[in-house]
Parts: structure tokens; sequence; C-alpha cells
């Protein structure tokens, strides 16, 4: 069997798991020494599992989430993606109860890929933006 593109490796990953909810087509794009590199706070689980329970999280907060891959670049092993996402806040994220609040959000994935699989990723979402259309309030430092 032919190994994918790596645009066409992404497209699938974000087509099924983000857009369908597949989740356990991790196992098939992502090596099972798969890092993923985050500036959000917390150390995710490595390996598929790790973006298994991601993206299981976010998908039980946000279970109507509609996901599109706006731009994707491939250069040698690495792939950059930019994504547009957008769902309704129904379950609870992150510490933050359901708001019932839709939310329009986008961010860069940089994607490193090895014999076909995803080995890492380097994510850069817009955490600001979606915590201010969830209406969280924002620490802005002392005054």
């Amino acid at each position: 069997m032919a190994i994918e593109s790596g645009k066409a490796l992404i497209q699938r990953f974000n087509d099924e798991v983000w857009g369908k909810g597949n989740l356990d087509v991790v196992y098939e794009v992502f090596a099972p020494d798969y890092v993923r590199h985050d500036l959000r706070p917390g150390n995710p689980l490595p390996g598929p599992e790790g973006q298994k329970n991601i993206a299981a999280d976010f998908r039980a907060a946000f279970p109507d989430l509609q996901t599109s891959m706006d731009l994707m670049v491939e250069e040698g092993e690495f792939v950059v993606g930019r994504w547009t996402a957008e769902g309704t806040h129904l379950g609870a994220w992150n510490n933050i109860s359901p708001t019932g609040k839709r939310i329009r959000f986008c961010g860069v994935n940089i994607y490193r890929i090895r014999n076909g699989k995803i080995v890492e990723i380097w994510n850069h979402r817009d955490d600001l933006g979606v915590m201010q259309q969830l209406g969280v309030p924002i620490y802005a430092g002392s005054k």
C-alpha cells in the first residue's frame, strides 16, 4: 500500500477525527512515538492515545464541531496547515462550564511526518479569541 502525501494525511486527520469524531483514526495516522508541542499548560499523553484524549474532550464540549483546512503547505517532512473551526459549547471544557455559545476560531499547526505517520505537532490556536467568545474573564494583569 502506498503512503499518502503529507497533505492527504493531515486532511484525513482533520476530516475524520475533528470533523466526524472518528477518534480511532488517530491510531492510523499518528506514530506510536508522536509528541504534541502546545503553548497551553499541561502535558498531554504522548502517542496516538494523547491526541485521541484531546479530540474526545474537545468534541464532547463542542459536539457539533465543524472544521475546515483553509491552507496547507508541504515542504519535505513538514506540513503547515491553517484551519478554522466552529461549534457550540454544550459540554464542560478546560474547567469551563457549558455556555451554550457558538464560537468560531482558527489556528495554525505544523506537522512533522515520518514514514506516512504524524510524529510531531506544534499547535498554535487562538485561545484568547475562544475565551472571549465564551465570555470567560481574561486576566489583564495588575492595575
